[in-house]
């Protein structure tokens, strides 16, 4: 295949729903869009990390390795189920006051970042989706190092697209947290969908298909 028909390919893989995707909206809510997509650094750093392993050929071993994928699968859902423990007893919401939020941007931004790359890290499913789709874009015949580079930068710089896009998202609904129970509302939305990832991904299998 094209590494060309990689980009728009690169975009709806990034644009699926998951949990960063989620962490990003939440961002957007809470401390701006800005905010929201410079914190997926740390998810790009994680999977530029897998990106490497894939690239290594170490990805192809992870994809038959059961016990590694499970190791990875228990961290992650146990990650996934803290924070929505974490958000649904939650009753503060910084975003709320938007002065608030913009006095402390550099402590919410590393702390945002931080999160970003721990859901991205211990998500398993990941690096198998890299070992598995990144090859189909391989030409035989071609330096792989430099093919490998092209695509994972196309694709890291998608996240960040598809960030912006939740992060957007994210702002038109904190314009409707007006109240203190809409504040509760939100965590505990927040809180049950990070739970249910985690339950999700306790799920997964490490096959792909």
């Amino acid at each position: 295949m094209d590494a060309l028909l990689f980009a728009p390919v690169a975009f709806l893989i990034a644009l699926t729903p998951g949990p960063n995707n989620f962490c990003a909206m939440n961002n957007g809510i809470r401390h701006g869009v800005a905010t929201a997509v410079l914190a997926t650094s740390g998810r790009v750093l994680a999977f530029a990390i897998f990106l490497f392993i894939s690239a290594v050929g170490l990805g192809a071993m992870l994809l038959a390795s059961e016990t590694v994928f499970t190791a990875i699968k228990w961290v992650g859902a146990a990650y996934l189920v803290y924070l929505g423990i974490s958000a649904w007893r939650s009753h503060s919401f910084a975003g709320l006051d938007s002065d608030e939020a913009a006095a402390l941007p550099r402590r919410n931004l590393w702390k945002s970042m931080l999160q970003e790359f721990l859901i991205g890290i211990s998500n398993p499913k990941a690096i198998l989706l890299f070992a598995a789709i990144f090859p189909q874009f391989i030409k035989p015949g071609q330096p792989a190092a430099e093919q490998f580079l092209y695509l994972g930068t196309t694709y890291l710089l998608a996240e960040y697209a598809a960030s912006l896009v939740y992060a957007l998202f994210g702002r038109q609904i904190r314009r409707l947290i007006k109240t203190a129970r809409g504040v509760r509302r939100l965590n505990r939305t927040t809180g049950a969908f990070f739970v249910g990832a985690g339950g999700l991904l306790l799920g997964s299998s490490h096959k792909l298909s």
